[in-house]
């Protein structure tokens, strides 16, 4: 295993595989005020490749282009922010998108408690750091703990998908679930255009 940093964009011919965890770190949650500095990917085969994003930096031809590739399937987990995020830094919708934050929604409705960390606690028995969560992540470099933190919220959202999937199918929810997927791209551009507290479904 190992993490891999890169500056702008992710390098010519890196290809992550057909589907790809995706996290996103930025100065803050408001995605109009608080700029993306980081986007951390895994194939799911243990390594993750981070890019760091500099100030000001509108295009990463490499990273969005697997961002908007059909045949790509992007993981995440609050997909809704880091979709946003990423909307408002490159002008480019990700799709097609998984969430386990959904999914856990969906299948853990004992508890209230969907949050990563509790996650791959319950169903992976993986116990991450959430220590460096709030750290300075406009620095011009990146510490080891910062990388190494970062690395951790993409490389088991595979294995996290396989658990919440073998759920989804065993509670009957599979169909609704992918179709909460497919309006999750469209509900992150709600955010950005004004609507991000409001359920424009209510009565």
């Amino acid at each position: 295993m190992a993490n891999h940093l890169y500056q702008h964009d992710l390098p010519d011919g890196l290809n992550l595989g057909p589907i790809v965890a995706i996290d996103c770190e930025t100065m803050g949650l408001n995605p109009h005020r608080d700029r993306l500095c980081v986007v951390q990917m895994s194939g799911g085969d243990g390594n993750a490749h981070l890019v760091q994003v500099a100030k000001g930096q509108s295009e990463a031809p490499n990273l969005t282009a697997m961002l908007t590739d059909p045949d790509v399937l992007k993981l995440f987990h609050f997909g809704r922010f880091d979709i946003a995020a990423m909307l408002n830094a490159f002008g480019v919708v990700t799709a097609p998108v998984y969430c386990t934050k959904i999914a856990s929604k969906m299948v853990r409705t004992y508890t209230d408690r969907h949050g990563l960390k509790n996650l791959l606690d319950e169903l992976l028995g993986v116990d991450v750091s959430k220590q460096q969560q709030m750290s300075d992540w406009g620095a011009a470099e990146l510490t080891k703990a910062q990388i190494a933190y970062a690395a951790s919220d993409v490389l088991y959202l595979h294995r996290l998908r396989e658990k919440l999937n073998e759920r989804l199918a065993r509670e009957g929810r599979t169909e609704l679930a992918q179709a909460a997927f497919d309006f999750l791209p469209a509900r992150a551009r709600f955010d950005l255009e004004g609507w991000p507290e409001i359920d424009i479904f209510a009565h």
